[in-house]
């Protein structure tokens, strides 16, 4: 195969802010031949934007019997990546599915046995594991360069920043709010930076607090959000017990009365030394810095990322160009994604448990 030849389904903010400008900069590597969304003058804007040539659908089932396309990107609503995902493995397609995986553990399940039935690529667009100082912390964890890492903490946290657009605020559709939508990415990085994926227990709150009030949507970094369509968490917490004993916290929130916002971020502690990716709004330029004792001393050292990432070249290029050329790179020479289907599961798992632990006031422990 030399050149993959992509459909896209659901047109909207992140197919044409992400997908589509990282897959335009691909081009050698590949062609988009179609675009779906229900509602059809959102396909038809993306494709005389990116792929005027291309295919317009406003049914995936359509656009998944074309036998041109490949590979399908999944783009839609929370609630709708399971069904689409399985559809397009049994018509015989690769698909990158947004993250989250699902938005339920039940869902992301069905993904994971229609996967590995048809045999076809599988990764969820976790882009921030191929940032530049992510990229760093991973390799140097590797080195051992931490030690044992018996504790870490997933930052998603924004002071004001709820998205007032799309679905973002309707339970229904999304599964939740800030902890499904941004939490997801911070657990991920994490998870992997921990190379940790056997929970045992989960405890977890949600506040529905400054979502419905008013006075709270003052300052907000898109506007006022409609607070009588707030439907989701404003604010999530979750505590995470490992099989091995380490421990990770969770936060992740859209509006916070706090004075730092640190989101796709993470701290780790580990036995030799401990490591902070600081990033988010508070944090103009993403910081990766790592603390230890030395000469009798505390002191802390801010690193910057050289040279190239692992798995390709192009650490000048943005996240999003980075995860499409890995992606297609292992469609066209049969490797493996670097995200994972199985840990992507793992980090739904988690997230829908803390979900569970608020709603039941309870501890969940997996089987």
């Amino acid at each position: 195969m030399e050149k993959v030849r992509i459909g896209i389904i659901g047109c909207g903010g992140i197919a044409n802010n992400k997908h589509m400008p990282s897959l335009t900069k691909c081009d050698a590597m590949c062609e988009l031949v179609a675009f779906c969304d229900i509602i059809e003058e959102k396909a038809v804007k993306t494709a005389n934007k990116f792929a005027p040539n291309a295919k317009i659908y406003t049914d995936y089932r359509e656009l998944l019997a074309n036998e041109d396309v490949d590979v399908v990107h999944v783009c839609t609503p929370n609630i709708s990546h399971c069904q689409i995902t399985i559809d397009a493995f049994e018509a015989g397609k690769h698909v990158l599915c947004e993250k989250p995986m699902a938005h339920t553990t039940e869902d992301a399940e069905k993904m994971i046995r229609a996967w590995k039935k048809s045999g076809k690529k599988f990764t969820i667009g976790y882009q921030n594991r191929f940032r530049p100082e992510v990229q760093m912390l991973k390799k140097c964890v590797n080195n051992g360069d931490l030690g044992e890492i018996y504790y870490g903490k997933a930052h998603a946290v924004r002071r004001r920043a709820v998205p007032n657009w799309g679905v973002f605020m309707d339970k229904e559709k999304q599964g939740g709010g800030p902890l499904i939508d941004i939490g997801t990415h911070a657990l991920d990085i994490t998870l992997w930076m921990m190379n940790n994926y056997e929970p045992v227990s989960v405890s977890g709150t949600t506040f529905y607090k400054l979502g419905t009030m008013p006075e709270a949507t003052e300052g907000n970094m898109w506007g006022p959000w409609d607070y009588t369509k707030y439907k989701v968490e404003d604010s999530a917490f979750g505590f995470v017990k490992m099989k091995d004993g380490s421990l990770i916290n969770i936060e992740a929130s859209w509006a916070l009365n706090v004075l730092e916002s640190r989101e796709a971020s993470t701290t780790l502690c580990g036995t030799k030394a401990g490591a902070e990716i600081r990033s988010g709004m508070s944090h103009p330029v993403d910081n990766l810095i790592f603390n230890r004792g030395r000469a009798g001393m505390l002191v802390e050292e801010s690193l910057t990322a050289k040279g190239n990432i692992a798995y390709f070249e192009g650490v000048n290029a943005p996240p999003g160009v980075l995860e499409a050329r890995q992606w297609l790179t292992a469609i066209i020479e049969d490797k493996e994604p670097l995200v994972k289907p199985e840990e992507a599961l793992v980090v739904t798992k988690v997230l829908d448990a803390v979900y569970q632990s608020a709603r039941e006031g309870k501890e969940i422990i997996f089987k």
